[in-house]
């Protein structure tokens, strides 16, 4: 079954209307991300060589760390603990309760199991309950592997996995939320562990950011789509606004001290100085970003078997709602916001609903003069039209041609950017 075709809304400064092709096919093959290697290193300029060669050695050395500390803790003749529970980490870390609370013993508890499981080289895992403090020798991450997953996949089946990452909000989470702890504690002894943790888990973002102001998803590097400069699920915008608060010095990060927000404030520059790198420029004009950028050449690669190199509409809204949040922003910023706020209109889809046509085919696009601007996830990067992937590699024009499971399976269409271009509208006074 073929969707019906719909039209992409349009601005001013581009030429035509777009449309979805009538007849949907595949229009390409998914290829992998590169890791940042030695040897890509040694491709670059002379003169950058040497700054990202001890990027990549400072890496080295606190995974050998993190795996080293780990090994002591596993004695000869004793069980390893099993790792930890895999679920929703965010839920049981929540940054809305009144004051008060976080001083109590509930937050007490849940902010002694983040320092447990807080990596030597200061990170944390994703998708962990903190209900349960970590156990000598157990690993620092639960269990991420792709289960699924088949040789040749961009995912392989590993066992030393986002140790340490900024994926699903982890680790900016952590930190924010031992910063409240610690703020709610005072200045006495019992505040010290908690700021110390959270002091670290700053220095771990720092020591992470490439050279060129990005940062991967995973730290220390562990290669693949992990090293890639990472926009998905917000990462870099997250951190980007931990630094910005931490610079300010003011809040839940006044405890801070002065060299750290000093440092919070350069590398928070640099972040976004490599954020106006990274727009893509299509026909002399700067549009949105991609999931995810390569580390050494910025240009927009991708993730997983089924995220293709596109552009990305919910993480070029991330971004944009970031810069637009910046108290200081030169031309060049004012530039980079317009141009995105245009390319997502432009990009816009209306008159169409992605919901469940009760059919036992899931959700589709569903004609609906009277629904707001939808968005697909992933255009592409030379003619702006919606693109889909499958776990076979495989890219599509049609989202009715994926695979069930991967066609049930992802959002490949929102709304979130609506809510980002209304800001956006209110700020330049549209009406």
């Amino acid at each position: 079954m073929k969707t019906a075709t719909f039209m992409i809304g349009t601005m001013s400064c581009l030429a035509a209307v777009q449309a979805i092709p009538a007849a949907a096919k595949v229009v390409g093959m998914n290829q992998p991300a590169e890791s940042v290697t030695a040897e890509r290193i040694a491709a670059l300029p002379a003169a950058r060589r040497g700054i990202w060669m001890a990027y990549l050695a400072r890496s080295q050395a606190a995974m050998r760390v993190d795996k080293a500390t780990l090994a002591a803790e596993r004695k000869p003749g004793v069980a390893v603990p099993a790792a930890p529970a895999t679920g929703n980490g965010v839920l049981t870390m929540p940054l809305d309760r009144p004051d008060e609370w976080y001083a109590g013993p509930e937050a007490r508890a849940v902010a002694n199991t983040i320092v447990s499981f807080q990596t030597p080289a200061g990170g944390w895992g994703k998708n962990q309950p903190r209900g349960a403090a970590r156990l000598p020798g157990q690993a620092y991450v639960s269990d991420n592997s792709n289960a699924a997953a088949k040789p040749g996949d961009f995912d392989p089946t590993q066992s030393w996995h986002y140790v340490g990452t900024l994926d699903n909000d982890a680790t900016t989470h952590e930190i924010r939320f031992l910063a409240k702890v610690a703020t709610r504690l005072g200045q006495g002894a019992a505040a010290r562990p908690y700021r110390a943790s959270a002091e670290r888990g700053v220095r771990y973002l720092l020591n992470a950011q490439y050279p060129n102001g990005g940062w991967p998803q995973v730290w220390p590097l562990e290669g693949g789509y992990h090293d890639a400069i990472t926009l998905n699920d917000n990462a870099m915008a997250q951190v980007l606004g931990l630094l910005t608060e931490v610079a300010d010095g003011k809040g839940d990060f006044a405890f801070m001290p002065a060299a750290t927000r000093s440092d919070a404030r350069a590398a928070a520059a640099r972040g976004v100085a490599c954020i106006l790198a990274m727009q893509v420029v299509r026909d002399g004009r700067r549009t949105g970003w991609g999931q995810q950028h390569d580390a050494l050449t910025l240009a927009i690669t991708s993730a997983r078997n089924y995220e293709p190199a596109a552009l990305a509409a919910p993480e070029s809204a991330a971004v944009l709602r970031y810069l637009m949040g910046l108290p200081r922003r030169d031309p060049a910023v004012e530039t980079a916001i317009g141009a995105a706020a245009d390319w997502l209109r432009a990009s816009a889809i209306h008159g169409q609903a992605w919901r469940d046509a009760n059919d036992g085919l899931g959700r589709r696009l569903i004609a609906d003069p009277a629904a707001p601007p939808v968005w697909a996830r992933f255009y592409s990067v030379d003619g702006n039209q919606p693109l889909f992937g499958d776990r076979d590699k495989t890219l599509h024009d049609d989202y009715m041609e994926l695979s069930t499971g991967r066609r049930r399976g992802y959002a490949w269409f929102g709304t979130a950017p609506g809510a980002v271009l209304a800001a956006y509208d209110a700020r330049v006074g549209k009406r």
